[in-house]
């Protein structure tokens, strides 16, 4: 169960990285609001990416976990 857990944290990462950075990408240059970040497109895709990434593994993790204990259950 650990293992899921811990996968689950790793979604949850994922998608608030995501939400940062479409959020940044989202904001319009002529907002009177002042930068927080600055944010290149390289950046951004970099950081889309990486989120990407991260939640492919964390849902490939839980699905692997997953298997492994209906493969122990059907052993028993």
């Amino acid at each position: 169960m650990e293992t899921t857990y811990t996968a689950l944290a790793g979604l949850q990462h994922a998608e608030v990285q995501l939400n940062r950075t479409a959020s940044l990408l989202a904001r319009s240059p002529y907002s009177m609001t002042p930068p927080q970040d600055e944010l290149t497109l390289s950046d951004a895709a970099i950081s889309l990416l990486q989120s990407k990434n991260t939640y492919e593994t964390n849902l490939n993790t839980i699905k692997v976990a997953d298997e492994m204990r209906k493969s122990a259950l059907s052993l028993g």
